[in-house]
């Protein structure tokens, strides 16, 4: 693909890069998560990437209560006598607090960057992406709340022959996938639930928008993967992942389904947000007899399917 210019000063806000992923795309990776999400599911194992700001986590086990932070808190946001410790009205997430934070119980979570210092970064692994047919996943969050950030850091993967994938919920406008999946070689798109009435109460948003987009991203030809994360009492039957399978099959090109079951591995984050952690501890992980039936669902309709991705 001919790229003819890039906007390498153009600014968005991640909040991490994880190095060496094989899940998320062929070869060994680099996943760069994009910060905010318009989707606010009840079981997300990030909730720090729903807002599209920076944001200040503490981790109390970590506090050793030596008021550094309180100090430099250049707007009062911080009390050692509050549970919690950070009045989040006040606090700007300007950071001076997590920096003067050495045993870490203070984190910020959130980082304004441009694409040239996400491409200073991304070469690092160039080699590791050209040995292992390997490249870049852009993740978030929401990657497509930040459209012009993601497109111009996809132009400039695309310039330097890395493939490029994403890991989307397509909760856009058409207008941004019409110019963003042409840059892209793999889209991992989620499906969570086909009735939009159960969607909004659980993602609290419609569907609409992300089926119109599914079947957007198809007909432009991309290679499409669903996702599906299996949530007890949400989609944890045979009904709603058969409706995913039967959707699925009939999409351009889409030839596997990777089943994700529901975990808590990010329970303790809506903690250190300050946040409630609404799904509970009385909800379990799906045993294997449940998803090892629900992949013969998939199956059935002539679709490979993975149980975790």
């Amino acid at each position: 693909m001919l790229i003819k210019k890039i906007n390498y000063e153009q600014k968005g806000i991640i909040f991490n890069m994880q190095r060496f992923s094989i899940h998320d795309g062929p070869g060994i990776r680099t996943i760069v998560f994009f910060k905010g999400c318009p989707l606010k599911c009840d079981w997300c194992s990030n909730p720090e990437s729903q807002d599209p700001l920076v944001q200040i986590m503490f981790n109390e086990k970590n506090c050793n209560g030596c008021k550094k932070c309180e100090k430099k808190c250049p707007v009062g946001a911080i009390d050692m006598l509050r549970p919690g410790r950070i009045d989040r009205e006040k606090c700007t997430g300007c950071g001076e607090c997590a920096e003067n934070c050495y045993p870490g119980g203070l984190v910020k979570s959130g980082e304004e960057t441009t694409v040239e210092k996400v491409i200073n970064e991304l070469k690092k692994e160039s080699i590791q992406f050209r040995r292992s047919g390997g490249g870049v996943t852009l993740s978030g969050g929401e990657l497509l709340m930040q459209p012009e950030f993601a497109i111009e850091l996809l132009k400039a993967c695309k310039a330097r022959g890395w493939h490029t994938a994403i890991e989307t919920t397509g909760y856009t406008s058409e207008a941004v996938i019409d110019k963003l999946i042409p840059l892209v070689d793999l889209v991992l798109l989620d499906i969570k639930h086909l009735d939009d009435e159960k969607h909004k109460k659980y993602v609290h948003v419609s569907n609409e928008r992300i089926v119109k987009n599914a079947k957007k991203i198809s007909a432009l030809g991309a290679e499409l993967i669903i996702r599906v994360p299996v949530i007890p009492g949400f989609n944890c039957d045979e009904k709603s992942i058969s409706d995913i399978a039967k959707f699925a099959k009939s999409l351009n090109g889409v030839q596997h389904i990777d089943l994700l079951p529901y975990h808590k591995l990010g329970a303790n984050k809506y903690e250190n947000l300050g946040l409630d952690y609404i799904m509970g501890q009385e909800i379990k992980t799906p045993d294997e007899a449940t998803m090892n039936k629900f992949k013969k669902i998939v199956e059935e309709f002539g679709l490979e399917c993975s149980i975790g991705g």
